[in-house]
């Protein structure tokens, strides 16, 4: 394995990560009242428990993208 292979590998990394988080974004717009209902009959939890819940977990996701895809990714392209 070369030091391509990894340059790949961490860029469709990044990208899949960032769609990913993409789409919880949109679904978090877009269907919030929705899938709150859908998961306050499980957990009793308010509205605003809600939105801090997603937006902590968006902010470690993306800080996930960030230090394990994003990172090591530069690293290569500057190692090269």
């Amino acid at each position: 394995m070369n030091i391509k292979f990894f340059q790949d590998f961490f860029l469709w990394c990044t990208i899949i990560n960032s769609i990913v988080l993409f789409f919880w974004l949109l679904m978090f717009f877009l269907g919030n009242n929705w899938i709150y209902k859908f998961h306050s009959r499980w957990f009793k939890i308010s509205i605003q428990e809600f939105h801090s819940i997603h937006y902590k977990g968006m902010a470690f996701y993306k800080l996930g993208i960030f230090l394990f895809n994003l990172a090591p990714y530069i690293a290569l392209l500057i190692v090269e």
